[in-house]
């Protein structure tokens, strides 16, 4: 922050034009309470001593420049003194600024006053439309459009209303850092089509807007540290910039543009978050007539979205109220019925806006993860694109969920196949009736049709819901270590037994800590006992079964007396040696080599087992697929028409499944560390539940109720 050091003199003379300004004598200036992040500490903090003598001194330095107005000061309204944000001024209009916080709305009839007492035609905003003046909207001068910086005071509905009064080509940028909360902290417009600017404040799409509206031979973007000293907060008077303070970079570059460089301490009026810029406005602004022809906004588009059900209740309506305007999007409610009673379902359908098809399709991506719906119409049906290159999906392909997901083809909602996360939807019209399915990036071919954007996508969201009573319903419970294990186990049991009895498919994914544990022998019976459908892991959840199979140990330890054997370091070694030399596990166990244990289970009750391997694999077994991709497919393959997945102790193989496995699909993930637990647990399905125990403990109980059941 700047220091108070007196005002550096242009070493020119001071060149007056026919500018005016509108400003505010800070009589009753002081940080009185928090609305931007500046103010944060500084309550109280404000000398008005101070205040007074830097207003003076900058007003000085504008009325030595161009024309000077005031507007009376007013008791208990502290930041009247800020003028750029009384209203938009263009020829003899001003748009009366609507201010976001009530600190601030005390200014408004005050605004509206001075300027229809000096002539100007007012216009109001509409009732919960912000718009905070020339803080948030200034012209790029000498032909440029008007910009409307949003995203944290005015709201992007307001391009709109003040491209139609104006008859202005309006530019909304979103303004990203909540310290740069007026365009006018981050973004300079000066004489001659020039800009300074802070790009860090604008999110990506608005850079790139900034930068095709302003040539870079007439743009500069300035350092943080000119930045955060409010630079670009400084007034044009037509021959001079006045600012707080400036780099000597960014002083030349000024006076290379051929502007004179007027610094003059303002720190006082930075602890209430503004500058030089802030404590001024612009009165006589114009623009050619060729330039007011018409009003225009740069592209501003809008879907439909409903949702339905327990939305109060479950925080899905606040949380979409929430993401909307936090990614850069706007919304309008059209109809809201919260339902009269407890058990009656709250609708609400909104109208949600952004600034291109691709911004909205972000937006509407997330709204449909949440459970939202769009109407559709054969005019809405999916995008389809086609693939030019294999193995490459387009740019904006929709990138699937774990949730049953629908699209609209041929006006008809189409259920996609092998439901997946992370996968592209591909559509072939060319059978009928029509498919859609998803398919991994890697295995698209040239010339296939996939979905893109969000138009045309039904995602089915499971909620919990308390109608489901009768239904086994521990799935989505939170992680907890103080859980009675008995108890949950109880349930998980119960369920399993449902599931076999039915011809329902048990998958497991283990991790090695299953033999480490002691679980070994307890994993073993429930093979036998028919609770296994596939077996899920890497290199060493078998290594290490089969070395206790042959020397009793696991990673060289004697797992009955828990003490280290001599020479056991070389034990998981010999058996990879063993094994190989056989060819397979599976010709290990009919050699007689392997004579008990969880894989030797495995081998005789013909389970289907997948091991895939990693960087880290000694060996590896013959077994273990070392091609990522290939294990990934067996993976897949494996888990199709699965009923449980039971996730003991192995958490990037757990995670790996996951993403391929649809919801619905109950995944039980056991680790005696909460953190890991809640990882495999947390990845946006109600399907998904925790147990943190000893797996050595979970197994032992889980294969003594079902043998009791």
């Amino acid at each position: 922050m700047a220091t108070a050091t007196k005002p550096r003199k242009s070493t020119k003379p001071a060149a007056k034009t026919g500018h005016r300004f509108l400003m505010c004598p800070p009589d009753f200036f002081s940080v009185e309470y928090v609305i931007n992040p500046w103010m944060e500490g500084n309550v109280a903090r404000s000398a008005n001593a101070s205040a007074r003598k830097q207003w003076k001194a900058l007003h000085e330095a504008i009325a030595a420049r161009a024309n000077v107005e005031t507007i009376t000061p007013q008791r208990g309204i502290p930041d009247l003194v800020f003028t750029a944000n009384a209203a938009l001024v263009l020829g003899n209009t001003a748009i009366i600024s609507h201010f976001r916080h009530a600190e601030r709305q005390r200014e408004e009839p005050f605004f509206k006053e001075w300027f229809e007492k000096h002539g100007f035609e007012t216009i109001e905003m509409p009732r919960g439309m912000f718009f905070e003046g020339a803080g948030d909207a200034l012209f790029v001068r000498e032909n440029g459009p008007l910009f409307l910086g949003y995203g944290w005071r005015t709201v992007l509905d307001a391009a709109g209303l003040v491209a139609e009064r104006l008859g202005v080509e309006v530019v909304p940028l979103r303004l990203v850092d909540e310290r740069f909360y007026h365009l006018d902290t981050c973004f300079c417009p000066l004489t001659g089509g020039r800009l300074i600017y802070f790009p860090a404040a604008f999110d990506e799409r608005s850079v790139r807007l900034i930068e095709s509206h302003v040539p870079a031979a007439r743009r500069h973007a300035v350092s943080e540290k000119d930045a955060l000293a409010f630079a670009c907060n400084a007034v044009d008077t037509g021959s001079a910039v006045v600012l707080n303070s400036a780099t000597p970079e960014l002083e030349k570059v000024l006076r290379g543009w051929g502007f004179d460089v007027v610094q003059t301490p303002l720190d006082q009026f930075m602890l209430a978050g503004g500058s030089a810029k802030c404590l001024t406005l612009r009165l006589n602004e114009e623009l050619p007539a060729a330039k007011r022809s018409s009003g225009s906004v740069a592209p501003i588009t809008s879907r439909i979205v409903e949702f339905s059900g327990h939305i109060i209740d479950d925080g899905t309506l606040p949380r979409v109220m929430d993401l909307i305007p936090a990614s850069g999007g706007t919304f309008h409610v059209l109809h809201f019925n919260p339902g009269l009673r407890k058990d009656d379902p709250t609708q609400i359908a909104m109208e949600v806006k952004a600034t291109s098809a691709a911004h909205l399709d972000s937006i509407l991506l997330q709204l449909l993860a949440l459970g939202g719906q769009q109407r559709v119409d054969e005019e809405t049906a999916a995008r389809l694109e086609s693939v030019t290159k294999a193995g490459v999906a387009p740019e904006t392909f929709y990138s699937t969920t774990i949730y049953p997901t629908d699209v609209f083809f041929g006006g008809k909602w189409l259920r996609v196949k092998r439901q997946r996360m992370d996968a592209a939807v591909v559509l072939d019209a060319k059978v009928n009736p029509p498919t859609a399915t998803c398919r991994l990036i890697r295995d698209l071919k040239r010339g296939e049709k996939v979905v893109t954007g969000s138009e045309g996508i039904r995602i089915h969201v499971k909620k919990d819901n308390h109608e489901d009573a009768g239904e086994f319903k521990f799935m989505g419970s939170p992680v907890s270590s103080e859980r009675h294990v008995e108890a949950v186990v109880d349930l998980l049991a119960w369920d399993m037994k449902r599931i076999r009895d039915r011809g329902g498919r048990i998958v497991w994914v283990a991790g090695p800590v299953v033999i480490h544990t002691g679980g070994g022998p307890h994993f073993a019976r429930l093979v036998r006992s028919g609770y296994v459908s596939a077996l899920l892991g890497g290199n060493a959840i078998a290594v290490h079964d089969l070395e206790y199979a042959i020397y009793g140990t696991s990673l060289g330890v004697d797992l009955r007396r828990a003490v280290p054997v001599g020479g056991g370091h070389r034990h998981h070694i010999n058996v990879i040696n063993m094994v190989r030399g056989c060819g397979s596990i599976g010709k290990a166990v009919e050699s007689g080599l392997i004579k008990s244990g969880l894989f030797h289970d495995i081998v005789k009750a013909k389970v289907p087992f997948s091991l895939a391997g990693s960087i880290r694999d000694d060996g590896p077994l013959p077994d273990t697929e070392m091609d990522l991709l290939k294990a990934q497919a067996e993976y897949s393959r494996l888990l199709v028409g699965a009923d449980m997945i039971i996730m003991p102790s192995s958490m990037l193989h757990s995670i790996g499944v996951g993403n391929m496995t649809p919801a619905g699909v109950r995944m039980i993930c056991v680790d005696i560390n909460p953190a890991m637990a809640a990882k495999l647990a947390d990845r946006g399905s109600t399907d998904a539940t925790s147990i943190v125990t000893d797996v050595g403990l979970f197994l032992n109980i889980l294969a003594r109720k079902l043998a009791e059941e």
